[in-house]
């Protein structure tokens, strides 16, 4: 099994690449100073922004091809751990990085909105694919949060640092829009076999032995990330995935109603609900009415 490297602090990951420490919470990271390295599982204590600056030819998704290879960013949260080739082969680093530590923005705009760049928490096959243009820009960020840190620290330093790391973050939305278009018919696939798993889903036993189906549970049926998966369906439908199960849900409910044979606690039953007037209160907010006034309107 692979070695895991635990690296908790920006030092500790500057010393492993030999780089050099400018500050104690934030680095720009040359990966071709590393000394050459073999497999192993990387724990961060940070978020990290890795370019891969390789060209390994189109990006194949499904049986289609994209041709934004020449840089690939991957994003990765504090208390992630990312996979390296463990085959035993030696390999020379490459590329850049961002890497800054979760202490570095209390009391900043970016520790405000750290929480709306999603994409921390995509799975590496779900990486940014840069064009040349994109791949400039990004170095571009690169460069000047580089150039903050050549900068004696003094009061400003922590904003300047800050607003140039949510310069680079805002860019990344943008590349990703951008991957999402070029993607679209790849994502209408995502649609059609998320709306496919949740009829598959109420026409089986699982909400009676599972319960409802939450957006975790379907990312991981569909071989996505969480976050990636719910961005995906909010671009195509302009609902959260969460909004999207429960309208499936009223829809199957509707129906179910008018089966006068059941009572309205049975049918919340077959539709996965512990408790019935859980099941009420959200058809009233869908609908308007309770499901009783609708099987009596109806």
């Amino acid at each position: 099994m692979d070695k895991m490297l635990r690296f908790n602090t920006i030092s500790e990951y500057n010393a492993f690449n030999n780089n050099i420490t400018k500050h104690p919470l934030v680095s720009v990271v040359d990966f071709s100073k590393a000394a050459p390295r073999s497999g192993s599982r990387m724990y961060f204590g940070f978020y990290t922004i890795f370019l891969k600056d390789v060209k390994c030819g189109d990006l194949v998704y499904g049986r289609n091809t994209y041709d934004y290879q020449e840089g690939t960013l991957v994003f990765m949260a504090p208390g992630q751990v990312a996979g390296m080739r463990g085959n035993g082969e030696v390999y020379q680093p490459k590329g850049f990085g961002v890497v800054f530590h979760p202490d570095l923005i209390p009391g900043t705009s970016l520790g405000k909105h750290i929480q709306e760049y999603s994409f921390f928490d995509y799975a590496s096959n779900e990486a940014l694919h840069l064009s040349d243009r994109e791949r400039e820009i990004v170095l571009d960020c690169f460069s000047k949060i580089d150039y903050e840190l050549d900068q004696t620290i003094d009061k400003h330093s922590k904003r300047m640092i800050t607003t140039n790391i949510e310069l680079l973050l805002g860019n990344c939305i943008r590349f990703y829009d951008r991957q999402f278009i070029t993607r679209e018919h790849v994502n209408c696939g995502i649609l059609e076999k998320f709306e496919l798993m949740l009829n598959g889903y109420f026409e089986s036993d699982k909400p009676q032995t599972v319960g409802l189906p939450s957006v975790a549970y379907c990312a991981e049926q569909l071989n996505l990330s969480p976050n990636y998966f719910g961005d995906v369906i909010k671009r195509e439908t302009g609902k959260t995935a969460m909004e999207y199960i429960q309208a499936k849900l009223i829809d199957i409910a509707k129906e179910r109603i008018f089966d006068t044979n059941k009572t309205i606690s049975q049918i919340a039953y077959t539709l996965g609900f512990k408790y019935p007037q859980h099941f009420a209160r959200l058809f009233k907010q869908q609908v308007g009415h309770t499901p009783l006034e609708y099987r009596s309107l109806n």
